[in-house]
This record gives structure tokens, C-alpha cells and sequence, in this order.
């Protein structure tokens, strides 16, 4: 009888325990304590040798730099040119582009750089990153502005390198954008300096050309560089692209060719992209309603007429306003607000906890070489869920300025790297306003301080039941250790690392994804069963960061795939 009573109060104690953990799966996208948070800097690397113009990170936790070709003698000398001649010190060396590197691959693990051969000139270049985790890289400047280029990671150590597409992109392609696309590992790139059309990597048939694009046409300012420079582009839950140049924006449908909604002009004078160059993100997608609600938000940018302003020395203070606007649905308008001051060429970062990074840039003046002024040195940390007018909390200020060409982007550990800056069209280091900037930082947020590490997720691994990755829909496995029991505010945030440059990240994205069921396995070990996104229009194939968030402590990721089912 005793024997049954005890057997009685253990089920009690083991069902109560379920249901606690349950309950724990149910997410919450804020951070709780927020006030007071931030963050601390860290430099990594003196020189990476090259300007971190474009930088891309790879499932393999390495990251990829690269500049341009034309930009001269960088600060990665060779002994060999790539073709195999030695470089030999000599003035003609010195001054011989092709003696230096000009694309290096960062290891993470190692804090290093090796160097890589890039075979143009990709300078203002855009790209994506395949289901196979290789980067695709399309256009640029010169001889590169019809190339494609590609680079498949490999672990840290290992010689891949870049390579060139013997296939060539229709149009000269300089200062556009890409997407990658739900279907066919295809990617589509949209616009580009005199390029109102866009066009598909690997193409559809055999002799596709580029589609035009009015959108493209309609939004340029010829007196001001066009000002629809790398147009913003997002994949909407549907399928379909929101497409933003100068002030305008577009549904797109670009299986038909046809603009399926015009939205409302963002409120306010000034342009949002380049070279006025304002930034963006999708903010996070949301199981709870399905992955439907799409909301848009654009940060920043220049006033009117600051391109030819600039050129005469005068640098107009930038916009402070940014604009968020839920694109689905038929409910579509700009709610408006202010950052903490004027921002321009920055970039917006989504972080773990659902919060967005605002980091980088400057506050007058627009792009271009020597075209601003004023580094904002603070960068701004921006919690969508918070009542209007309590959204940003403006963190710790660097003291490395990071102007035109400079680029930051989320790594596994929850922490940014932040890289580049050169104003000047050469690598200029001395007697100029802001010199070329080789230096790589982390910025830490507050986050992962070590008085949170009882509440942070350790050890995160993912059981894909022996497959390449987890078919849409599907369940997975996510173990994780934690010193306590978890929070009831616990979430799961699969992020798509972009492709970054010039101050927009290219195919970011942030999901909470739905946990279903969680429970204790042994000594602070929990097993909780995760649901892959739907389908390839909410998270296209390929890569994603997986991080368990406690209580809006995020764990160190750990990569997972999302594939078709087979």
C-alpha cells in the first residue's frame, strides 16, 4: 500500500512537472530587462588586410571578406600573384593590385584570416547564399559587372577558393540587389546603376533575357545618383517580393512579371536608398499566426539633396524617421518614428531575441567617397514589441569610426562582427578625414555576459534523425543544457545569415519557430521537439542559425538545415 501511494505521488509530482514544461515552449519575443543594457566592444583583429566591404558568414563558422580589385594595393601583400609569378618587392610590385589580396576567409575559431583569389573587380557587388551553402556573388564594377562568382565553404583550414560562372549575367549589374527564391535554388537581382530590369541566376531557359521593371525607372533621380541604388528587397510569406527604391515600394510578383500592390510613399522628404542609403529588415516571423503577418521596417537615410551637397563639401544632417509597415494583409501603412538621432549607411542586425542591431554609419552627408561626415559611434538596440516612444535604448559608443564601405553581421556566438570603412578610393591610412579601416570588432551585447550563463542554453545540438536536414513541417530535436529549469518565456529562433554590403543584409531573416513538447532528460539536459517552417516561401532551403532562447538569453547557435521533403 505504501509502495502504490509513493508510485501515486511521483506520477502527481512527473505530470505536474510536464505540464510545467509545457508551458515553457511558449515564446515571447522581448527582452525582460532591457533598461540599462550596453553591451561592450571587443577588437579581434588589428588588419584583416582587406576593407570589409561585402561580408558573408558560412555554416562552416568562417566568415568571407572581399573588397574590390580596383581599389589598389590592399593590406594583404603576396608573395605570388594568383598566376603563379613571384612578387618581388620591386616599385612596380608595390603598386601592383595583383601582388595583393583582396578577399580573405576570417575562421572564427582561430581569430585569422587566409587569403583568397578574387578574379575582379566585385567592388558594390550583390549575392546570396545557395541550399548548398555556397555564395553566389553576381555583378559589380568593370569587368566584373556581368560575372557571377562562386564560393563553396569548407572547413576552417581546407583551400576553397572563389570561382568564376562561365555563364554571364545579362546586364551590367552595379549597386543591385539579390534574393534568393523559394524554388530551384534560383536567385533573382534586381536593378543595378542604368539598369531598370531585373534578371535570374541560373536563368529559366536558355534564352532568357532580363525583365524590365518600371518600378526601377520611376523611382531614379538622375541629379542625385539615382537614389534607387540596391533596391530593398524582401521575400514575403506568399512568394511574392517587396521591392523598395528611393520611397516607393511594390508587391512583385516574379513568376508573371506584374506588381500585385503599389504601397503607400514612406512619409517624410529624403531617400532611403542608395546613395542616400538607408537600411532594412524583415522583422521576425511568428508561428503563432502562422508565418502570415509580414511587417517591413526602413531605418535612416539622407535628406533632399544631399548628393550634391556633399560634392560641395556641405554634409546635410541625416534622417532620424524609420517607417514599419505590415506588407500583408490589406491594412498596408507607414507607422513612423525616431531613432535617437540621424543615421545614414548603417547596418540593421536581427538578433536572436527578436531585437534589431542599428549599428555603423554616419549622421550627415550621404555615400559615396568622402561624402559624410559625423560617425555614429552609438549603436541603437530597437525592441519591436515595446510601446511606441520605448522602443530604442542607444548603447556603448566605439571608438573606431565606420563610414562608407563598412559592414556588420551576427555569428553564432550571439556577438557582431563589425568590419571595414574606407571613404577613400584608394587605402588611405593618414592625413584624410576618416582613413582606411582594417581593424575587426565584436560588439558584445549585454546578453552574453556571464552573470546570465546560469540562464543561458548550453550545449545546443540538433537531431536531424540521421537526414541532411528536416523536410518543411517536420519535427526536430534540439537538446540543450541549463543549470535551471527553463523559463516560460523560452523560444527557438532560426536565423538566415545574408549577404551584407552597403548597408543592406541581403536575405536576412529571423523565425520563432513552434516547440511542441519539451522534457527533462538528466542532469539539467532538456529535449525539446521543434516544427520546421512550413515551406520554402517562410524560410528558403538551406542553412539556418538555431538558437534556444531562455528568458531572452540566447543560447551559442548550432546550424541547421531546412530542405523540400523528398
Amino acid at each position: 500500500m505504501e509502495k502504490h501511494s509513493q508510485t501515486l505521488v511521483n506520477y502527481i509530482i512527473t505530470a505536474a512537472f510536464l505540464l510545467h514544461c509545457l508551458f515553457s515552449c511558449r515564446a515571447r519575443t522581448v527582452l525582460p530587462r532591457s533598461a540599462g543594457r550596453k553591451g561592450t566592444w571587443k577588437l579581434l583583429l588589428n588588419n584583416t588586410g582587406v576593407v570589409g566591404v561585402h561580408m558573408v558568414l558560412t555554416q562552416w563558422n568562417t566568415v568571407i571578406l572581399f573588397d574590390r580589385r580596383g581599389s589598389g594595393p590592399s593590406g594583404y601583400q603576396l608573395r605570388h600573384r594568383f598566376n603563379g609569378t613571384r612578387c618581388k618587392g620591386t616599385r612596380d610590385d608595390l603598386s601592383d593590385s595583383t601582388c595583393y589580396a583582396h578577399s580573405v576567409e576570417y575562421s572564427i575559431s582561430n581569430n585569422s584570416v587566409r587569403h583568397l583569389n578574387l578574379m575582379s573587380d566585385t567592388f558594390s557587388s550583390s549575392g546570396s547564399i545557395l541550399s548548398d551553402g555556397r555564395i553566389v556573388q553576381s555583378g559589380g564594377f568593370g569587368d566584373a559587372s556581368r560575372r557571377i562568382h562562386y564560393f563553396r565553404p569548407c572547413k576552417s583550414g581546407d583551400k576553397c577558393d572563389w570561382s568564376v560562372d562561365k555563364k554571364h549575367l545579362s546586364e551590367n549589374r552595379w549597386y543591385a540587389s539579390s534574393q534568393i527564391l523559394p524554388a530551384d535554388d534560383r536567385i533573382i537581382v534586381v536593378g543595378g546603376q542604368g539598369s531598370f530590369t531585373y534578371e535570374f541566376v541560373p536563368k529559366m531557359s536558355t534564352n532568357e533575357k532580363a525583365f524590365h521593371l518600371s518600378f526601377l525607372q520611376q523611382t531614379n533621380e538622375g541629379n542625385e545618383g539615382g537614389n534607387n541604388l540596391y533596391p530593398i528587397v524582401h521575400l514575403s510569406s506568399d512568394g511574392n517580393l517587396f521591392i523598395f527604391a528611393n520611397r516607393d515600394s511594390i508587391l512583385f510578383n516574379y513568376k508573371q512579371n506584374k506588381v500585385v500592390k503599389k504601397f503607400p510613399r514612406i512619409p517624410g522628404l529624403g531617400s532611403r536608398s542608395y546613395p542616400s542609403t538607408g537600411s532594412s529588415v524583415i522583422l521576425p516571423l511568428h508561428h503563432k499566426d502562422g508565418f502570415h503577418k509580414v511587417e517591413v521596417m526602413i531605418c535612416g537615410g539622407a535628406t533632399t539633396g544631399a548628393n550634391a551637397a556633399a560634392r560641395q563639401g556641405n554634409f546635410l544632417t541625416g534622417l532620424s524617421s524609420c517607417g514599419r509597415m505590415v506588407i500583408s494583409g490589406n491594412k498596408n501603412q507607414w507607422k513612423m518614428e525616431n531613432m535617437p538621432g540621424p543615421r545614414l549607411m548603417h547596418d540593421m542586425v536581427l538578433l536572436p531575441t527578436g531585437h534589431v542591431l542599428i549599428i555603423n554609419g554616419a549622421e550627415r552627408g550621404c555615400a559615396g567617397w568622402n561624402n559624410a561626415a559625423s560617425p555614429a559611434v552609438e549603436p541603437y538596440l530597437y525592441n519591436p514589441k515595446k510601446t511606441l516612444g520605448k522602443r530604442f535604448t542607444v548603447l556603448k559608443s566605439t571608438k573606431i569610426a565606420r563610414m562608407y564601405h563598412s559592414s556588420a553581421i551576427l555569428v553564432p556566438d550571439g556577438s557582431v562582427l563589425v568590419a571595414g570603412s574606407n571613404p577613400n578610393n584608394q587605402y588611405i591610412y593618414k592625413n584624410v578625414s576618416h582613413p582606411t579601416e582594417l581593424r575587426l570588432q565584436a560588439f558584445i551585447p549585454d546578453y552574453m555576459g556571464r552573470e546570465y550563463s546560469h540562464q543561458r542554453p548550453h550545449n545546443v545540438s540538433i537531431d536531424t534523425n540521421g537526414k541532411e536536414g528536416v523536410a518543411y513541417g517536420n519535427e526536430f530535436l534540439v537538446r540543450f543544457l541549463l543549470g535551471s529549469n527553463p523559463s516560460k518565456y523560452l523560444a527557438f529562433s532560426a536565423f538566415a545569415p545574408p549577404f551584407t554590403t552597403h548597408s543592406l543584409s541581403m536575405n536576412q531573416r529571423l523565425l520563432r519557430l513552434r516547440c511542441k513538447m519539451i522534457l527533462s532528460d538528466a542532469k539539467g539536459w532538456w529535449n525539446a521537439t521543434v516544427e520546421a517552417p512550413p515551406s520554402a516561401n517562410v524560410a528558403p532551403t538551406g542553412f539556418y542559425l538555431l538558437s534556444v532562447v531562455n528568458d531572452g538569453i540566447p543560447s551559442i547557435s548550432d546550424w541547421v538545415k531546412f530542405i523540400q521533403a523528398s
